[in-house]
């Protein structure tokens, strides 16, 4: 039973992957140490973030202690996920697709607090549209409403840039709370060197 935890904040998120290093998800300290408990750790990388204090062993009068790190490397291979990975298109939320984009609005681009961006249609859904990745960008209020039920074309609004599809890595990416420099730096083997995001994240990686 846990008892005790010291170092970083724990709501810090652990990167898991499978044993090929292909990152799987995110996971919470609280997992990391089960996964640890029952010898489904294969290798770890990156920092130690946790040391996680349990109970005292009655014969050897020790404390127990599991030291996790910030991304684990999980027993097996998730072969499904390898072989699609380029087939993949993840789920559409306004959550991934703002920082997607940046938390830019791609019509007058300025930057936005979320609870003031929304998600347009590039191609309206009266005219067709789908709600689907690359029909969809982050846009402020104001250019939302500017451009109603228009195409950018009709409104007389041009686009900052392209949308795109993110791949497996970039999602996972997308999805993280707080990803760490090194956390970072292991997604970033995976993105495509042609991704859009590829960019900002080698700037911001260079400024951490």
């Amino acid at each position: 039973m846990l008892t005790e935890a010291r170092n970083l904040d724990l709501s810090q998120q652990v990167l898991r992957t499978d044993v090929a290093g292909m990152p799987l998800e995110w996971i919470d300290y609280r997992d990391a140490v089960r996964l640890y408990h029952t010898e489904q750790v294969a290798y770890t990388c990156g920092t130690p973030l946790f040391q996680i204090f349990g109970g005292t062993n009655a014969r050897s009068g020790l404390r127990s202690s599991v030291e996790v790190n910030s991304i684990v490397a999980t027993i097996g291979r998730t072969h499904g996920i390898a072989e699609l990975r380029d087939r993949y298109v993840p789920p559409l939320n306004n959550k991934t697709l703002f920082r997607r984009d940046g938390d830019l609005c791609m019509y007058c681009g300025h930057r936005f607090l979320v609870r003031d961006l929304t998600r347009d249609h590039i191609r309206p859904l009266s005219q067709g549209g789908g709600d689907v990745w690359q029909n969809v960008v982050t846009a402020c209020r104001r250019c939302n409403n500017h451009k109603g039920g228009r195409t950018p074309e009709q409104a007389g609004m041009e686009l900052i840039a392209v949308p795109f599809t993110p791949t497996y890595a970039e999602y996972i990416y997308l999805k993280g709370r707080r990803v760490l420099a090194d956390q970072m730096e292991f997604l970033l083997a995976h993105i495509p060197r042609s991704s859009p995001l590829r960019e900002r994240l080698s700037i911001s990686l260079a400024r951490s």
